[in-house]
């Protein structure tokens, strides 16, 4: 079915950078299914990969004014189109997660349908998907009808799936959790009329490629130069438009993505939430859904969800932790007003570094170590304030309550929370390709005292991390004596230099102390073992750190799959490495790798 859209004779808006090869009126647009993928790819490159409206959105010269289309369907997806990105970008500004170079929210005077209200735009879509569905079972089609009718059927289903995907961007909008479980529910249906719109790419005329045009496709409608006098000097990167079958499969994938935003809501636990959002950012989702679940977090009010306070979340996450006696009913400081106050001034001064680590595992990958670095500062100003009131607090306790005691409490929460950001600063230089030796013992060290959590897990996970760091450090080592590692040799090349700037934001952290180079190099100098260790000796003692590392991992109770997988893909990677060096390194991880 060949549905045409017509435009009216007006001169506003349609001079700008208008080709030549395209009237003004009366005429006759192609293909309507195949405008809808074109101009998809575009609303996919702004709500999801962060480039700048006129080098993506805007080609498409349907969005310029929508207000001009008659053909229903297409004002309907013009309308919707506009609607997700002008919702995307107040979403992401709002969330702040996003780099300045990369992702550009200025709309260079283009009006993104803000004098249709959102209710309308969606009523437009609901009232064309009605009226384009009907029932006729038995008709006998012949192949002209059979190809109209999967045509429409075509038309019909992107438009229901923007107008589906334009319901959740505005549930998001809502500060009931309520509307996120509703978003949950679209997602689904969403998810179901992507299957109907891959089976139909084919249909409609087919984009010619040009070299000259770059990775824009031929296809009238869409003119990739047509606001190339509107670019600054320094435009921003360059926007590459993605086939139809990557754009299928992008968008389940940013449903899906979605759907996992939506489960934050049944979370209630702020240790649990944390856990969330790093497993989330570990994914590299992008910027869009990491600004909804920001958002979806901490909503205008500035409360949890849009119904807790965050100080109740950190008092109960004090609780969950280690049960400090000034937060016990059955102790005697519960109801002293002056340790009520001691622990209210805590709690207030806990909310603005929590919700800003948070906020830091909604940037991307590379932002999040060098933020990571930074807020050290402030948890190390909240460990020496922790110290202070775990003293006052225990000084009250021991005059009403002598055999009972108050320290380290809130000093260990806080010291915990600062050798997990340690550690995920130190394991962040794996996947940025930033690896060293001195990584593997450091992350050593800090595995050791990172058990003092009172729970079995995390001191189980613990105890993995720092035989998986230890057996690594000693690999590591041991390559070094035989000459398999090789080294660039820089003229001005100081491993000093290189370890204290490694290294530097840890300086600010006064719990557990730093260690300074020459200490580092005093406690990893093998001469001081009477007979020196030989390369076979640290293979076999990597050997069994890589072996304890699997029994740990074995023995816990409903492991996390991803995690192990990750185990599985360390130990593989290593066991490929030590292929590649001779027979030692096939004895030291032989029977231990996969599991």
């Amino acid at each position: 079915m060949v549905m045409k859209a017509s435009v009216e004779d007006d001169d506003s808006g349609w001079e700008l950078g208008m080709p030549d090869k395209m009237e003004k009126s009366n005429t006759d647009w192609v293909d309507i299914t195949q405008d809808f993928e074109e101009a998809c790819r575009g609303e996919l490159l702004e709500i999801s990969e962060e480039p700048c409206l006129l080098l993506d959105l805007f080609t498409c010269l349907y969005i310029h004014n929508p207000d001009f289309i008659e053909d229903p369907a297409m004002k309907a997806f013009a309308l919707g189109i506009l609607k997700i990105c002008d919702i995307a970008r107040e979403k992401v500004n709002k969330a702040a997660v996003f780099e300045e170079e990369d992702f550009q929210s200025m709309t260079y005077g283009f009006k993104m349908a803000n004098s249709v209200t959102d209710l309308r735009v969606t009523g437009t879509s609901s009232v064309f998907c009605v009226s384009t569905t009907r029932s006729r079972q038995g008709e006998e089609r012949d192949p002209e009808v059979e190809l109209e009718h999967q045509q429409c059927l075509a038309v019909f289903s992107r438009v229901k799936f923007t107008r589906v995907l334009l319901t959740v961007l505005i549930a998001f909008t809502k500060k009931e959790t309520s509307a996120v479980a509703e978003a949950q529910k679209l997602m689904t249906q969403a998810a179901d009329l992507l299957s109907a719109i891959h089976n139909s790419l084919h249909h409609g005329i087919q984009a010619q490629n040009d070299t000259t045009k770059g990775d824009h496709p031929i296809m009238m409608g869409f003119e990739p130069l047509v606001n190339q006098r509107l670019l600054p000097p320094t435009f921003p990167r360059y926007a590459k438009i993605i086939k139809r079958e990557e754009m299928v499969s992008y968008f389940s994938k940013l449903i899906d993505r979605i759907k996992t935003v939506c489960e934050v809501v049944n979370l209630t636990n702020l240790h649990c939430i944390l856990d969330f959002f790093c497993e989330f950012s570990e994914q590299s989702p992008c910027v869009l859904s990491r600004s909804l679940l920001q958002t979806t977090f901490l909503v205008d009010n500035k409360k949890v969800f849009g119904t807790h306070l965050m100080q109740d979340m950190v008092k109960d996450a004090l609780r969950s932790f280690v049960s400090p006696p000034v937060l016990s009913p059955k102790c005697c400081l519960y109801n002293n007003h002056q340790a009520k106050d001691y622990i209210d001034s805590f709690v207030t001064h806990c909310v603005r570094p929590f919700c800003s680590l948070i906020q830091i595992h909604g940037h991307n990958r590379a932002r999040q170590r060098d933020k990571l670095g930074h807020i050290l500062e402030e948890f190390a100003t909240l460990q020496d304030e922790a110290e202070k009131v775990d003293a006052a607090l225990h000084s009250m306790l021991l005059k009403q309550e002598p055999q009972r005691q108050h320290l380290a409490c809130l000093g260990t929460w806080v010291l915990y929370h600062n050798l997990r950001i340690m550690i995920q600063y130190l394991l962040s230089g794996f996947e940025l390709e930033l690896y060293i030796i001195l990584l593997m013992w450091n992350l050593k060290i800090l595995c050791l005292k990172f058990a003092v959590r009172p729970l079995s897990r995390e001191i189980t996970m613990s105890q993995a991390y720092q035989n998986m760091c230890a057996g690594m450090y000693k690999t590591m080592i041991a390559f070094d004596m035989d000459g398999k590692v090789r080294k660039p040799k820089f003229e001005l090349d100081s491993e000093q230099v290189r370890y204290e700037h490694r290294f530097a934001p840890f300086n600010s952290v006064i719990t557990p102390p730093p260690v300074h180079y020459l200490q580092f190099k005093e406690m990893s100098d093998l001469n001081k073992y009477s007979p020196p260790p030989q390369s076979a000796d640290l293979y076999m003692a990597a050997s069994k750190h890589f072996q304890q590392a699997k029994m740990i991992l074995e023995n816990i109770p409903n492991p996390d799959h991803e995690l192990l997988d990750d185990f599985a893909i360390w130990f593989f990677y290593t066991s490929v490495k030590m292929e590649t060096v001779g027979l030692y390194s096939r004895v030291s991880l032989k029977n231990c790798l996969l599991w």
